[in-house]
């Protein structure tokens, strides 16, 4: 089980695999792929901002029946409690995202530079 963040489910969603690490993709294949609410919330706001086109319902929703992603249903509560330790960072959907993976300690599939130097539990 991984948790992907918002920019794989877009690359994701856009076929552009070829953004993917050899690692990313076999973990994506071998593993049930989860996101965090604020992953959803990042997307309708990247939509309404102009960056995507499509709303993040419909990608989560095309994802979830073509490679079984599914949004994770976590205690919001449990996910504020883990994110107040979080400091390295003050944009909220990353702090929620990391939060969310490092409560239920599951691994994040990221590219992000910053989450990948500070939670242990991000990979690429």
């Amino acid at each position: 089980m991984i948790y992907l963040d918002t920019h794989v489910v877009v690359w994701l969603y856009a076929a552009l695999t070829n953004k993917l690490s050899n690692q990313a993709i076999e973990a994506i294949e071998n593993n049930q792929l989860l996101i965090s609410p604020m992953v959803q919330l990042e997307l309708q706001y990247l939509k309404e901002i102009g960056r995507i086109t499509t709303n993040g319902a419909l990608i989560i929703k095309n994802l979830n029946c073509t490679i079984g992603l599914e949004l994770c249903n976590q205690s919001f509560v449990h996910t504020i409690t883990e994110a107040i330790d979080l400091s390295w960072t003050r944009d909220p959907f990353d702090r929620l995202i990391v939060a969310q993976s490092h409560a239920r300690k599951i691994p994040l599939l990221t590219k992000d530079q910053n989450i990948l130097k500070n939670s242990t539990l991000a990979f690429w």
